[in-house]
């Protein structure tokens, strides 16, 4: 990602939002159709690729590892090398703030005989991969220098050796990684997991021809995939990001007289906490004419302003809505009464500390909440004074959530940069705003 300097942009309180609108593709199921794409052997078609700066990454990076991604009409289409065909890049990878990007993009690669160096911004240079390349080198895979940071060299092969891994704690990124290892790894790979995290990679596998089988093991589920499948070509169709849609229902809940839907959303159960808990917090959420699109269930999602209440949220529902906890938390900052969210250890190893960059947003709008641990709580009065400026610390869903909180605060709430948005949702400004949201650039007066 290109970062010319801050965009400061301030949120002014609106009045009802209204419309029925369509967000972008999911940024989860474009980064996967890619990267399995460029193993399949012939074309892949993909509608609804989100065209944000990660996942425009993650196809300039198939196209450098030998499998061209390019767009005809409305339609990606990426020309697959096979399993274990991909090529040497002449370059590094850069993956700019991608972290889905650039962890899946490690399991792609580890079992071809090439090294790949990877780089990413200043925010994704920071993040941990540790978690990531241990099962990996457990494989067989080399990292030059043993460096867990971006920038980074890996070193594939393959003669990688298939294993049975049981992730420490819960992430879909991790378990991706290892399925997408084993897919050109000969014999079965399995990942144990004891909690169920996003399962689009399972799901988009099979889609293309793998072999993938998931089996309880008590309270725990052993996904195996069975390695060196020939994949096929696929078209997928990309429904609707769940994770951008929040922002939009997030706002028509909180600003009065608000009736938004918003269309062929992603209802994947392992993406749905969201939901869940605003409805446990009164929220009107309906899903209506609920389907199936390329291998996913979806639904268009209408929401209406609804008066809210503080609930208790279990740790167990993090990993279904790890990305949408700032805009919770901005939401439960107009509920009245405690909201507690418990187990958001995730949250600290984010584009920022979203954990500790969400609290310190509240706080500088007025709103009283503690993060302790790995719990936050918000202490909702059903109003937020606003008026404060809040760090994004260069991450999108940060700034995104706190330019809803000015929607319906009592003063305006100011992001000190936007420039980042364009990661993941880059018509969510234009889109906000016809819905009726208001918005001015710099800092508010």
């Amino acid at each position: 990602m290109t970062h010319a300097g801050p965009f400061p942009l301030s949120a002014f309180k609106s009045g009802p939002l209204r419309g029925r609108f369509r967000v972008p593709g999911d940024k989860s199921i474009s980064h996967r159709a890619l990267m399995l794409g460029a193993l399949a052997t012939g074309r892949t078609r993909i509608r609804g690729l989100l065209e944000s700066e990660d996942v425009i990454n993650t196809a300039q990076a198939v196209t450098a590892l030998g499998a061209p991604a390019s767009k005809s009409g409305d339609v990606w289409e990426v020309l697959g090398r096979g399993t274990g065909g991909l090529a040497q890049p002449a370059a590094p990878l850069d993956f700019g703030n991608a972290g889905t990007g650039s962890r899946l993009m490690m399991g792609v690669v580890a079992p071809h005989d090439i090294a790949v160096t990877m780089i990413g911004d200043a925010s994704l240079s920071k993040r941990p991969m540790g978690r990531i390349l241990g099962p990996l080198k457990q494989m067989g895979v080399e990292v030059d220098e043993n460096r867990e940071r971006l920038p980074l060299t890996i070193r594939g092969s393959s003669r990688l050796v298939p294993i049975v891994y049981e992730l420490p704690v819960p992430s879909a990124q991790v378990k991706s990684a290892v399925l997408l290892a084993g897919l050109g790894t000969a014999g079965e790979t399995t990942v144990i997991e004891r909690e169920p995290t996003r399962d689009h990679t399972e799901r988009m596998l099979r889609h293309f021809g793998a072999e993938v089988t998931c089996v309880a093991d008590g309270e725990r589920t052993r996904i195996t995939i069975k390695g060196q499948a020939e994949l096929e070509g696929r078209d997928v169709t990309v429904p609707a990001d769940p994770s951008s849609a929040a922002f939009l229902i997030a706002a028509a809940l909180i600003v009065p007289g608000s009736d938004v839907t918003v269309e062929g959303v992603l209802i994947n159960p392992t993406r749905t906490g969201l939901y869940t808990t605003l409805k446990e917090m009164g929220a009107d959420i309906a899903f209506l004419d609920e389907r199936e699109e390329g291998g996913e269930p979806v639904a268009d999602i209408r929401v209406r302003s609804s008066p809210l209440t503080g609930v208790d949220v279990p740790a167990a529902r993090a990993p279904a809505m790890i990305d949408e906890y700032p805009m919770l938390a901005v939401v439960a900052a107009f509920a009245k009464g405690a909201t507690r969210m418990n187990g958001l250890a995730e949250l600290k190893v984010k584009e920022s500390d979203r954990l500790a960059a969400t609290a310190a947003g509240l706080a500088a709008n007025g709103v009283q909440a503690e993060a302790v641990g790995d719990t936050l709580t918000v202490h909702g009065t059903g109003t937020v004074p606003g008026g404060g400026t809040v760090a994004t610390h260069l991450d999108h869903r940060i700034a995104m959530s706190f330019l809803v909180m000015g929607l319906a605060a009592a003063q305006p709430v100011t992001v000190d940069d936007t420039a980042m948005i364009a990661t993941s949702f880059p018509e969510f400004r234009a889109l906000m705003e016809r819905l009726g949201a208001r918005f001015g650039e710099g800092l508010a007066p």
